[in-house]
């Protein structure tokens, strides 16, 4: 036993169990195993040339030295990103908590009530700030955040808009330089027309749909956007404006202005900057958008009993529903750090985040004064806390940075200033004396800050927000504690047991791959700092493209998508841009199989793409005569193929070679859908089925958690040909020579949380990917022989293997009166988190174990999953069944009256293991229907809307 050996720690089955499960997969060798699963023409023949493994403590040193190689300046740069104070409480019983970093999406609503409450929090939080009707549970960061509200308010045009083919959006010069990247991106595949100017000066010609402003400014100034409201209300135009979060503590809320988005991140509420992410973007909005608002919200609803419950709402209006008429394709947000920003609301209140936004206001105006005294012109006349100095830029970053400090350098002659809530008055006095160096003056010493008094009544707030009990209850850590671990108990994560989840991959997200996360040196890095202050990270995230670049089989990667779905858009955009190039901008055909995810069609559509859908044949493969007649159909047209490998249906398609020829022949490029990667690292890759990009779920195969619905990562590793395209930033240079413009905010999107796949990949090497990649399948097929006899399992390959999933048949249990939804919510009962259900075929559920579950989980999981079978028979002879009545709860349990035609232990304790860990449901089966139609997403009590509705 290799103590050293992170495999060993890494994967779960132990040696000595497999020569039972060999046996029982019907093998001799997993050799044997991944030869007559793996089709023979794709198979690596050598191995990945990746460095030698290294084990946990030599990770721990190598993560240290790479760390000690960045330079923590005090940062000023703002630019919408400003150092934060994590609460301990905080960092330690979430960020740094398995309880809530493992948890999956909450699509089980029953067994996910406590992580549904914080993003409640959330949303109530975002609510009152930004004095909007509705916001959803996240989104990736302020840019996409924008880009989506630009998306949102294109399709709410009025009719008459729509009729005359009103395209033009507005964006105000004030904008973020990284927001108006992303908004070229977006704006031109879907035919927006972008118009850049004065928001002071602008005519609300009625050419325009929607405009978007900054509050306050890129330069700090705050204007009073009210007048530019109205008169775009008067003009049919509708307004979003992206707002800094802790500055709508002290300005007037825009809600109350009459816009019709709000957007921004919550960074400042204490999240670490980790060089650009991950954070937590808000999307507010009115009510009427409820059904074109992009991303997942929280609902209030209640369960079979009546009792108040949580749960995902209105997800018909997703991706995975409307596929290429959805107008988002936001499928991963950034649940993990939703909820640590709602929390840092709950913990200071609306006392305490008054006094963070006085004082870092106050220090603004009081450094705001000190520089004018010293004869320097301050030319922001109403600010929150940038300021904007006019003198030799060049000279006074010449003496910041010997002085460790960094400020943003719009011009030659101006200086720009962010307070954040971390400056001290220490600071203060280093930012003076580093001007009165530059004037060759005398410092001013401050002893105290001033009260500010730049921001005027008309934009001052004068609105209360956070009235409700949560936030005005848990200001101790005692009770913040005690309030979290409260929430925690409701949610089934990783830590308690597997989470089977086809297309997801939930695998172990182990502990030394987490820790760096929590040191300053990683988190306190700005992501527009200079290159040479960054070297750590820049070391770290180029050692992570080139393995990523090798494990694919390409040439190129771009870590900067900052979820899967982003990895799709990023995808197609660079194929588009390469069609351009060529001077084939008219191809505009997209081939998508009829099995492919919700994301992938909508990401065809926000890339300007037409969708024309492939059938699949009866065993799930894709039907080679349909692709092939629809490819040279449209071979003058065709863009590109988007394909999952191996399928959604969890097979190996022999014809993969042939799928993608067929593409190449017709002038397209192969888009490879990365979902199901975790099947294919190390024994084969994208390069080797002939793909010529792909993107890679960061947050599924290499272990990024997936913290409850995000954070995501999703980079695009490309073909040598696509290279080129590689998307860049505005104000960090990234990408290839003929770079797209941006795809996320950040230069390299989510960077604190790519530590986690380096480490990840660094410690297992080329030899434990590839047995992990082995057991992954070996675990699948254990299952899939293990259930033989008692579920039929839909696909196999040629030779009845599963790849690293498997699609169960659920559908003739409806003969009993059972619905797959009934397996998944008695699957609570037992402990588990159901498998994906209905996806990609209704009525079905598909499992996949993933390498790092041990055979006794396995058969822990089997083992219900064959009680349950037993108990949808028992089920036809009363409807008021143990089935049906599921999820039970410890309430129902200990009532004193019992009406059910079955025991108590039948209900609760249907197999022994369960007794000495018992997960209790809080909530009975939640209505989702109830909840769509009395829609409530703050945390009002139930009894109002009841009342209302």
């Amino acid at each position: 036993m290799n103590t050293d050996s992170f495999a060993l720690r890494h994967i779960g089955p132990r040696r000595s169990d497999l020569p039972a499960m060999l046996q029982k997969v019907g093998v001799e060798t997993i050799d044997q195993l991944i030869f007559e699963t793996i089709p023979d023409n794709i198979r690596l023949e050598q191995p990945l040339a990746l460095d030698p493994a290294m084990s946990e403590h030599e990770f721990a040193a190598h993560i240290q030295d790479l760390a000690s190689q960045n330079k923590v300046f005090n940062s000023y740069i703002g630019l919408g990103y400003h150092q934060a104070v994590t609460p301990a409480v905080i960092q330690r019983n979430i960020l740094e908590n398995p309880g809530w970093y493992t948890a999956y999406t909450p699509y089980q609503a029953e067994i996910a009530q406590g992580r549904l409450e914080a993003l409640l929090n959330y949303q109530t939080m975002i609510t009152d700030l930004t004095g909007m009707e509705l916001a959803n549970a996240s989104l990736l960061d302020e840019a996409t955040a924008a880009a989506e509200a630009m998306a949102l308010l294109y399709a709410v045009r009025s009719r008459d808009q729509k009729k005359a083919g009103i395209s033009k959006f507005f964006v105000s010069e004030e904008i973020l330089p990284q927001t108006l990247s992303l908004l070229q991106t977006r704006s031109t595949p879907i035919g927006i027309e972008l118009v850049i100017g004065n928001h002071e000066t602008f005519d609300f010609s009625q050419d325009f749909f929607g405009a978007i402003l900054q509050y306050p400014g890129k330069s700090g100034q705050v204007h009073d956007i009210s007048g530019f409201v109205n008169q775009a209300n008067d003009a049919g135009i509708k307004v979003a404006v992206a707002a800094d979060i802790l500055s709508l503590v002290k300005l007037k809320a825009p809600g109350e202005m009459g816009v019709d988005v709000v957007v921004g991140t919550t960074q400042r509420f204490g999240i670490p900057l980790g060089y650009g992410g991950p954070h937590a973007a808000y999307f507010a909005t009115r009510e009427t958008y409820k059904r074109n608002i992009p991303g997942r919200i929280i609902g209030v609803t209640k369960d079979m009993n009546g009792n108040r419950a949580l749960r995902m709402a209105l997800q018909t209006r997703e991706q995975h529903i409307k596929r290429d008429k959805a107008t988002s394709n936001i499928c991963t947000a950034q649940v993990l750090l939703a909820v640590m920003a709602g929390m840092y609301g709950v913990y200071h209140g609306p006392e305490g985040l008054k006094n963070i936004a006085n004082k870092v206001h106050n220090a603004a105006a009081t450094l705001a004064d000190a520089l004018e005294k010293l004869g320097l012109y301050q030319t922001n006349t109403a600010y929150f806390d940038t300021i904007q100095v006019k003198t030799d830029s060049q000279k006074v970053a010449a003496i910041a940075t010997e002085n460790n400090i960094n400020f943003y350098y719009p011009d030659a002659d101006t200086v720009s200033i962010s307070i954040h809530e971390a400056t001290t008055l220490k600071n203060i006095n280093a930012i003076i004396a580093v001007f009165a160096k530059a004037l060759d003056k005398t410092p001013i010493k401050v002893q105290e800050l001033i009260e500010g008094s730049s921001i005027s009544g008309g934009v001052a707030r004068d609105t209360s927000f956070l009235t409700l009990d949560v936030f005005n209850s848990y200001h101790s850590e005692t009770e913040l504690m005690r309030y979290i671990k409260k929430l925690e108990r409701k949610d089934l994560s990783l830590n308690h047991s597997m989470i089977s989840l086809g297309s997801c991959t939930m695998k172990l997200n182990a502990a030394s791959e987490m820790l760096p996360l929590s040191n300053p040196q990683w988190g306190n890095i700005h992501p527009f700092a200079p290159l040479e202050q960054a070297q750590g990270y820049q070391a770290m995230l180029k050692k992570l493209e080139d393995q990523l670049t090798e494990i694919t089989g390409f040439a190129g990667t771009s870590l900067q998508p900052n979820s899967g779905a982003q990895g799709e858009y990023a995808g197609l955009m660079v194929i588009r841009a390469y069609h351009e190039s060529r001077g084939d901008a008219h191809r505009n055909i997209c081939l998508i199989p009829s099995s492919a995810h919700g994301t992938n069609p909508a990401s065809a559509v926000m890339a300007g793409m037409k969708v024309i859908v492939t059938k699949a044949l009866d065993n799930g493969n894709i039907d080679l005569d349909d692709l092939r007649a629809k490819a040279e159909e449209h071979k003058d047209n065709l863009a590109a193929l988007m394909v999952t490998y191996p399928s959604t249906h969890g097979v190996y398609e022999s014809a993969i070679k042939e799928i993608t020829s067929i593409i190449h022949e017709n002038g397209g490029q192969v888009y490879m859908d990365g979902a199901n990667m975790n099947a294919q690292v190390a024994l084969t890759h994208p390069g080797a089925i002939g793909a010529d990009v792909c993107h890679l779920n960061l947050h599924k195969t290499f272990a990024i958690p997936h913290g409850g619905g995000g954070p995501g990562v999703g980079p695009i590793c490309v073909a040598s040909q696509l290279v080129p395209f590689l998307p860049s930033n505005p104000i960090i240079t990234t990408g290839g020579d003929k770079a797209i413009t941006a795809i996320s905010a950040a230069p390299w999107g989510s960077a604190l949380a790519c530590l986690i796949s380096y480490a990840y990949i660094t410690m297992l090497g080329e030899n434990g990917l590839r047995r992990s990649t082995e057991y992954a399948i070996l675990n699948a097929n254990y299952i899939k022989e293990r259930l033989d006899g008692h579920y039929q399992c839909l696909y196999t390959g040629e030779r009845g293997r599963a790849a690293h999933e498997m699609i169960i048949d659920c559908r003739p249990f409806k003969t009993n009166g059972i619905e797959v939804t009934d397996i998944a919510k008695r699957l609570m009962d037992y402990g588990f988190h159901a498998p994906t259900v209905s996806f990609p075929v209704a009525g079905t559920i598909m499992i996949e174990p993933t390498e790092s579950e041990s055979k006794e989980e396995l058969d822990r999981f089997c083992d219900a999953m064959i009680s349950i079978r037993k108990e949808i028979d028992e089920a036809v002879s009363d409807p008021n069944n143990v089935m049906k009545n599921a999820p039970h709860t410890l309430a129902m349990l200990t009532a004193d009256t019992w009406d059910f035609p079955y025991t108590r232990e039948k209900a609760a304790y249907p197999l022994s293991y369960i007794a000495e860990n018992k997960f209790w449901p809080t909530v009975r089966r939640v209505d989702d229907a109830y909840g769509d139609r009395n829609l409530i997403c703050t945390c009002a009590p139930i009894e109002e809307y009841m009342e209302e509705a």
